[in-house]
This record gives C-alpha cells, sequence and structure tokens, in this order.
C-alpha cells in the first residue's frame, strides 16, 4: 500500500528535485554527545543514509541545512556524497532562497524535512514539507506530511521512498535490488 493517497499530495511530491534535510531531530534522533574532552559525535541511521544514496542515484538532490555547527555534519555529508550543506544556518528561510536562487529553481520543486520551531518558515514555504514524528507540535502541524518515524528512527528514508515512488522510481530501485516493488 501506498503512504501518499492524496492525489494532490503525490503531485506536489512529484515535482520535487531537491530534498533538503534538517540534521539534528531529523537526520539523527536530537542527541548531542559530547565526550570529556570535548569532543561532539552523533547517531545516524543508516537505512536514512541509503535513502539519501538511492535518491542521488535517481536524481534528485539532497542538501543539509543544519542550525548548529559540526564536524560531524561534514563528515556525513562526505560520506553520503553530498556536496552541499549549510551550518549555522539561524534563518533557514534565507537559507533556502540562497539555495533555490543558486538553481534558480522554485519553491515548489523543493521538499524540507525539519522537527523544530526553526524549521516552519521553511515548512511552510516548500513545495512539500515534512515534520518527524517526534517533531514538536507546531512543526508537525504546519507540515503537509508527518512521518511514520522518529528522528534518526528512519524517518529520511521513509521520505526518500515517498518522493521515489511518487515519481515512479521505485520499479527501477526494485529491479536494481530484485524485490517485488508491489508488496
Amino acid at each position: 500500500m501506498d503512504i501518499i493517497s492524496d492525489e494532490k499530495q503525490r503531485e506536489m511530491i512529484s515535482k520535487i528535485k531537491v530534498l533538503i534535510l534538517d540534521v539534528d531531530g531529523v537526520m539523527t534522533d536530537g542527541s548531542v554527545i559530547i565526550n570529556d574532552l570535548g569532543n561532539e559525535t552523533k547517531h545516524f541511521d543508516v537505512k536514512d543514509g541509503h535513502g539519501i544514496k538511492l535518491l542521488m542515484r535517481y536524481g534528485i538532490d539532497v542538501v543539509f541545512l543544519t542550525g548548529r555547527t559540526s564536524q560531524v555534519v561534514e563528515h556525513r555529508a562526505r560520506d553520503l556524497g553530498v556536496t552541499e550543506y549549510y551550518q549555522g544556518a539561524i534563518n533557514k528561510l534565507e537559507t533556502l532562497r540562497e539555495i533555490l536562487e543558486k538553481r534558480g529553481m522554485p519553491e515548489r520543486c523543493v521538499a524540507y524535512v525539519g522537527d523544530d520551531l526553526i524549521d516552519i518558515p521553511v515548512l511552510k514555504r516548500v513545495g512539500f514539507s515534512v515534520a518527524v514524528a517526534d517533531a514538536c507540535r507546531e512543526a508537525r502541524e504546519t507540515a503537509v506530511y508527518v512521518t511514520t518515524k522518529g528522528g534518526g528512527q528512519g524517518a529520511v528514508r521513509e521520505v526518500c521512498e515517498i518522493i521515489l515512488k511518487a515519481q515512479g522510481k521505485w520499479d527501477a530501485v526494485a529491479e536494481r535490488y530484485g524485490f517485488d516493488p508491489s508488496r
């Protein structure tokens, strides 16, 4: 069964060319681990990472957009082949405008996944706005879609699959990995 049954949402998603992801609370569970030496670590979901790679393989750009600054984000971006990421973005709407201007692309071609108040201005502007299941109430109420999974627990993979299915690319994924896409 398809997660997105609403035809209007499916039409919106079919136009997506870029997926922009918040990091803390979306790609991670929101935990920031700092050891006694001051080194920061984060936990990322491997399936989320594979979903990101699938999207990029099938022609959807992925961008990280986070309000915090961390070397961990740079390492994760490099690991996944994500070449565009913005850190320390306190005004995410302004950064969204930069991303769109750089690409000459309208807002309707962007999907965004967020989890907190700082994400709401962007959630209100993009073509497909998503909040993770454990996002703050205000973000969930603003988003067009709320994932069934929480941040850092498969929510990004869920969004990647939704986009690939809505754009008719899931059959190609199934063929590559040898599974039945109708299941």
